[in-house]
């Protein structure tokens, strides 16, 4: 009798072990495409700023260094980097974006450009669609984090090597107020 209710107790513990790491697996892979589809738009953002500074130089010659850092970053080989390079080194091309965006409203001339206007157009939507899916990576993130780190789950991860995964985050200049004036 002591026999049978050990094995089902046993088999009860291997279930739920199972249904927990399939669980993780599930949720592991949900990270994965919400990372790729990140990457998709990042990807294309990567493959716009050429073209953008491109058309900057032109008109803003003396504005060497701001323009010399975004090429730079943009210099880096993207398909050999990390998940996690690839979102440091977004975030730090989201700043040179900025900042050469902030350069247009100095330089009345490029902000007339077609050929700016067209690529800005296009830079605008493409950060939409990385904000979206920003927001649908993060939630895939945050529940399997959940997962990774709540009780008895915790357990289970650990025992097969399942880790904390980190959010993309808003980088300085995203979380400063937006200055109007008039």
């Amino acid at each position: 009798m002591w026999l049978y209710i050990l094995i089902a107790i046993v088999v009860i513990i291997l279930i739920a072990v199972l249904a927990t790491y399939n669980s993780l697996v599930q949720l592991n892979n949900k990270v994965k495409e919400a990372f790729s589809t990140m990457d998709v738009y990042l990807k294309k953002r990567w493959d716009l700023i050429p073209n953008i500074v491109e058309t900057v130089k032109g008109y803003a010659k003396h504005e060497k260094d701001t323009l010399k850092e975004v090429i730079e970053l943009r210099n880096s080989s993207y398909d050999k980097m990390s998940d996690s390079e690839k979102i440091k080194t977004n975030e730090q091309l989201s700043q040179g974006i900025y900042k050469i965006m902030a350069l247009a409203e100095a330089y009345p001339d490029l902000k007339a450009n077609e050929n700016f206007k067209d690529l800005n157009n296009q830079l605008t939507k493409v950060e939409e669609d990385i904000a979206n899916s920003r927001k649908y990576y993060n939630g895939a993130v945050r529940i399997y984090n959940n997962k990774v780190e709540m009780f008895p789950s915790n357990i289970v991860a650990k025992l097969f090597g399942y880790r904390s995964k980190s959010m993309f985050e808003a980088n300085a200049n995203e979380r400063e107020n937006v200055k109007v004036q008039f």
